[in-house]
């Protein structure tokens, strides 16, 4: 299988991202909703994208932001990538010059190879666990046999991720990519570096030949 990208989520502070850079991350998510503990501010953004060395993409991650918020923001802040976290439409994922990936949030009965087809603009897919009331963030795993094979759109597998699950997550579901957030903090917000190498090491002993 070809290499497992990786995304860092919820990074709040500049000494965070660039744990995560120097573990071997491919990208790290910048929270633009109030509601999380996780949110950032756009001078905050501004700080740790402008710290980021080339080859890091930088991506934003929005909840049912309104049009004129979003434009703001992106008229502020260089991000490359767009995650849309909410109910939004694939209208409302497209039009924004910048690729984009759709969260769902997976419970059983979920019909995921019908949503990679309904956003197909989309550059990805970002499967999280479904927890009522709450898009994101909830730190629980979804059952990852409800992953069907042969998607059409690149998968990124998120939802309760840590060190000591990873690994088997990658080869049970084969994604494009893994995302993390609570599974590296030591608190909300606030990651740790040593967990954050731990993941990336679990993510690449997940590729090393059996």
């Amino acid at each position: 299988m070809s290499a497992v990208r990786s995304k860092i989520c919820g990074i709040t502070r500049v000494e965070d991202a660039l744990a995560a850079v120097e573990a071997g991350a491919d990208a790290i998510g910048l929270v633009f909703y109030a509601k999380s503990p996780r949110a950032v501010t756009v001078q905050q953004a501004r700080a740790i994208i402008q710290a980021l060395p080339p080859f890091v993409t930088p991506v934003g991650l929005f909840v049912n932001a309104s049009r004129c918020e979003l434009g703001e923001i992106l008229d502020a802040v260089p991000l490359a990538l767009l995650q849309f976290h909410g109910d939004e439409t694939p209208e409302d994922c497209e039009g924004w010059h910048r690729p984009y990936i759709k969260a769902l949030r997976v419970k059983a009965g979920d019909d995921i190879a019908a949503a990679c087809e309904t956003f197909a603009g989309a550059s990805g897919i970002l499967l999280d666990t479904y927890v009522e009331g709450v898009p994101g963030g909830t730190g629980e795993a979804f059952d990852w046999s409800l992953v069907p094979k042969g998607l059409s759109k690149p998968i990124i597998l998120a939802g309760g991720l840590t060190a000591e699950n990873v690994a088997e997550a990658i080869r049970q579901v084969r994604p494009y990519a893994v995302d993390v957030s609570g599974g590296v903090e030591q608190g909300k917000g606030i990651k740790d570096p040593a967990r954050i190498r731990a993941f990336m090491a679990a993510v690449r002993s997940s590729q090393s030949p059996m």
